[in-house]
């Protein structure tokens, strides 16, 4: 019976939820109904605040549940195009963070030179990985230092993180090194984290500017189309 009653109270909402064109072209999608959040809203917000350029690699935006969440422990990805959104979000701000997050990772196959090429971003982000290194050793933490000099994704490095460690742990012994524990994951997750943190508290950019300062360097100059082209 309740198996029933989700299924109908989902089909009901997702009635409710029509697919939609935005006004710059994207295609928003329901595979799943999303409650509790007002995704037009949300949308409007994201075109609002990054600029078009910014948002010329997504065509689609599919909300749902999808296996690769549960594959991959995730709630978002981007792929060839289109964000895929999880259905289930704690209130307007958790969806607004997943869509900038995500379209972040857009950005990295086009602009991946104009990101990466001058070394100056990952320079920094293996120097505080060093840095983390060192910290964890001194806390019992015995990581050979050859795993976090890598700045590709590392699925053990971060489930030892994530789980071993713990991120509450693991956010008090990195304060003021990275902007958050999930940060240290990967070159592209320092990248889209920051990417996320500028864009979320556009008028509170010390933080980021203090911690991360080429990585907010090279944020305000994506802000320019003209330094794209160039």
């Amino acid at each position: 019976m309740l198996h029933n009653y989700i299924q109908h109270k989902q089909s009901l909402l997702l009635e409710k939820q029509a697919d939609f064109y935005t006004s710059t072209g994207l295609h928003v999608f329901f595979k799943d109904p999303v409650e509790n959040v007002n995704v037009e809203k949300v949308i409007a917000k994201v075109e609002s605040s990054i600029p078009n350029h910014l948002l010329s690699e997504i065509e689609m935006i599919i909300f749902g549940w999808f296996d690769e969440f549960e594959e991959r422990s995730l709630n978002a990805f981007y792929d060839g195009g289109t964000l895929y959104i999880s259905n289930i979000q704690d209130d307007f701000m958790d969806m607004y963070d997943d869509l900038i997050h995500e379209i972040s990772h857009s950005l990295e196959e086009p602009h991946g030179y104009f990101l990466y090429g001058d070394k100056k971003i990952e320079n920094e982000f293996l120097k505080k990985r060093k840095y983390v290194h060192d910290i964890l050793w001194n806390m019992g933490y015995k990581i050979p230092l050859s795993v976090f000099m890598d700045s590709e994704y590392n699925k053990e490095l971060d489930m030892f993180l994530y789980e071993k460690i713990g991120y509450d742990k693991l956010a008090t012994a990195i304060a003021g090194v990275f902007i958050t524990p999930y940060s240290i994951t990967s070159l592209r997750e320092y990248f889209a984290t920051g990417f996320t943190e500028f864009y979320l508290h556009p008028d509170e950019h010390g933080f980021l500017q203090k911690v991360s300062p080429e990585l907010y360097k090279k944020l305000v100059l994506l802000q320019n189309p003209e330094e794209l082209d160039s």
